[in-house]
């Protein structure tokens, strides 16, 4: 049974559905249908992510407002949203719309130029704009992870996003956003990857070189994602593809060739991002040795 006046990526209004006679109540709850939102469903067969939630809170939030932030910097490279994570809609001043459970309401001025709908009609904060939400409303490591993907997909521009936050000084939380930009930086190929290279400057090591290509004699030995290279010290975050038989042997035999060459490499894993103090303090150690 199809629903009534499905949105072209699979998701539908229950009480349109109910209002027009496709589905009854019963039907509506009886889980075949995931609910996403209050009074938003989708095709189970849809794979569930943020994005797919942030399409169903377009369904609900007025014609005025707009996905942003985090929730629209998945459709310009930086899919870093979970499904846990509530959708962040930017709407006028003065509306009085606060959406339901699972959605984030930004008030703030939004003028039509601040707007962009993709071809299947979701209207996003366009990427300048997504960018100073980004800026101004995430914590600054979150901040910069998620600019540095927009950056390195290259959605957004290092000019864009200075020009961007530039244009709004005194505007809530400026400084902030000003505090972010010398942060940020496209070379980041992951989160994880910034989160450590941030958390070392503030904590006041230097910077590191994300995506260095270490060559020795001429020869190449490795492209790693943060690096000193003053130091001979590497930084490697080690996601979960990481750990597959065929990569542990990659990997141990392109440490141990940097190992040979006299670099000293800190493997990370997921764990040490909750400890981004500690990481940091064996990074200081290794610098210091060096």
């Amino acid at each position: 049974m199809t629903p009534a006046r499905p949105a072209p990526h699979g998701l539908f209004i229950g009480s349109h559905a109910l209002a027009e006679g496709v589905l009854t109540r019963r039907q509506l709850s009886s889980g075949v249908y995931r609910r996403l939102l209050h009074n938003v469903y989708a095709d189970p067969a849809l794979d569930d992510g943020h994005q797919l939630r942030a399409r169903a809170a377009a369904l609900l939030m007025p014609r005025e407002a707009a996905i942003g932030g985090r929730s629209a910097a998945a459709w310009f490279g930086a899919p870093f949203a979970s499904v846990a994570d509530p959708v962040l809609v930017v709407v006028p001043r003065g509306c009085p719309w606060d959406g339901p459970r699972g959605v984030r309401v930004h008030k703030t001025d939004l003028s039509p130029g601040d707007v962009w709908t993709t071809d299947d009609d979701v209207r996003l904060t366009t990427v300048s704009r997504t960018a100073w939400e980004v800026a101004t409303m995430e914590t600054t490591g979150t901040a910069v992870a998620l600019l540095d993907g927009m950056l390195h997909a290259r959605r957004l521009s290092e000019h864009e996003l200075v020009a961007e936050v530039m244009r709004r000084p005194g505007q809530w939380r400026s400084k902030r956003a000003i505090g972010v930009l010398p942060l940020v930086d496209g070379r980041a190929q992951s989160p994880p990857e910034s989160r450590v290279r941030v958390a070392c400057v503030l904590a006041g090591l230097p910077a590191p070189v994300p995506q260095f290509v270490i060559e020795e004699g001429g020869c190449f030995l490795a492209q790693a994602d943060l690096v000193w290279p003053e130091h001979k010290v590497v930084v490697e975050y080690e996601g979960a593809y990481h750990f597959d038989g065929p990569q542990i042997d990659k990997d141990d035999l392109r440490y141990a060739r940097l190992i040979a060459a006299g670099w000293r490499v800190i493997r990370l894993s997921s764990a040490d991002l909750h400890d981004l103090d500690a990481t940091v303090a064996k990074i200081r150690a290794a610098l210091a040795c060096a």
